[in-house]
């Protein structure tokens, strides 16, 4: 499914793109956590982040929000692993239960943490994206 964005997420996504010269393939805009995470094409993350993270803190302090930045992928496993940087994953498992995919991601016990976040906030910002790219229910981590 084609993914429609709002005029707000193209003129970060224009911002974005002249900051760090780097191509995004999406925006996604989390007003309740401050956030906007960009969702780059494969091969730009470095250049996003630019050398020390020089782009992503002249983009915060322009925007005057928290800026994460995702590595796209075709493979809905790699694009997990991705959106949970830099957090050691060490299986991904995707099934379908009642006709609905589901990722079961099992962590080191260390970084579970990490990955859930505060309140939930980071695995709910990754079921998010894994439901917009991938049509996963539900993202459980272990």
């Amino acid at each position: 499914m084609p993914i429609k964005l709002t005029t707000e997420q193209i003129r970060y996504i224009s911002l974005f793109e002249s900051i760090t010269g780097a191509m995004a393939a999406d925006c996604v805009i989390f007003d309740e956590f401050n956030l906007i995470i960009f969702v780059v094409k494969p091969g730009h993350l470095g250049l996003a982040i630019g050398r020390g993270g020089v782009n992503i803190r002249r983009l915060k302090k322009f925007l005057n929000r928290n800026i994460k930045v995702i590595e796209y992928s075709d493979d809905p496993k790699k694009f997990l692993e991705n959106s949970m940087y830099p957090a050691n994953i060490r299986s991904i498992r995707i099934s379908k239960r009642d006709n609905k995919k589901i990722a079961i991601v099992e962590v080191d016990p260390k970084d579970k943490g990490m990955v859930i976040g505060k309140n939930g906030k980071n695995i709910q910002q990754i079921r998010y994206l894994a439901k917009r790219y991938f049509n996963l229910e539900n993202v459980v981590v272990v």
